[in-house]
């Protein structure tokens, strides 16, 4: 004898196909968003000319391995951040914030800046990203902006500094970044609104971050 269903027990059942569907969406969300990739929106102009404020990027939070999403320490180890990488991390001063940089030292460099112009191990640094807007020098005894050093970087640890040289807070004030503290690599732009001129910056999306 065939068994029939009620239209009650029916409406139920498909209840439960979408319960349990957006269930199993939300968490393959939130484990894209904690260990594959993650959007973040540029706040501030730190990364000009790289990155513009009203930029919108991905960042790849697989390619320096797997975390532990709570205390930052590596399951899986696949690679480090290299030099002239563009990463996000933890604010060391506040880390509940993020911040993105470029990293310019890591474990064992030495760092030192004469006159704007950043030495890596007594080598001069010359990255094209760079700029600077500010003609004037300031003394290493008034600010770490255009003089500093020498300092080593630390194990576990990166020397990071913004593009916009004259215009960004960095390792020049509050030192190293931990290794720990990385959430990923700046990968590539997605979207860009220019909200002076409420537009779209059709040119810059899909760029790959460099």
């Amino acid at each position: 004898m065939a068994l029939s269903t009620t239209k009650t027990e029916k409406n139920k059942s498909v209840l439960r196909e979408y319960t349990e569907a957006i269930i199993i969406a939300l968490v393959l969300a939130l484990f894209i968003r904690t260990f594959v990739i993650q959007a973040f929106k540029i706040p501030s102009g730190s990364m000009i000319p790289t990155l513009l404020i009203g930029d919108h990027i991905l960042v790849s939070k697989f390619l320096y391995g797997i975390k532990n999403p709570v205390t930052g320490s590596t399951w899986v180890e696949i690679k480090q951040p290299q030099r002239q990488d563009v990463i996000v991390f933890k604010y060391p001063v506040n880390p509940k914030q993020d911040f993105i940089k470029r990293v310019v030292g890591v474990a064992g460099d030495r760092i030192k800046i004469i006159d704007k112009n950043l030495y890596v191990n007594d080598t001069l640094l010359e990255l094209q990203q760079t700029q600077h807007e500010d003609p004037n020098i300031l003394p290493g005894s008034v600010s770490p902006r255009d003089n500093l050093g020498p300092i080593t970087v630390p194990p576990d640890s990166l020397f990071v500094m913004g593009d916009n040289r004259d215009n960004s807070h960095d390792s020049r004030f509050w030192k190293f970044v931990k290794l720990k503290d990385v959430k990923g690599k700046a990968h590539i732009l997605y979207w860009s609104w220019n909200k002076e001129k409420f537009s779209v910056r059709w040119n810059r999306i899909f760029d790959l971050i460099r």
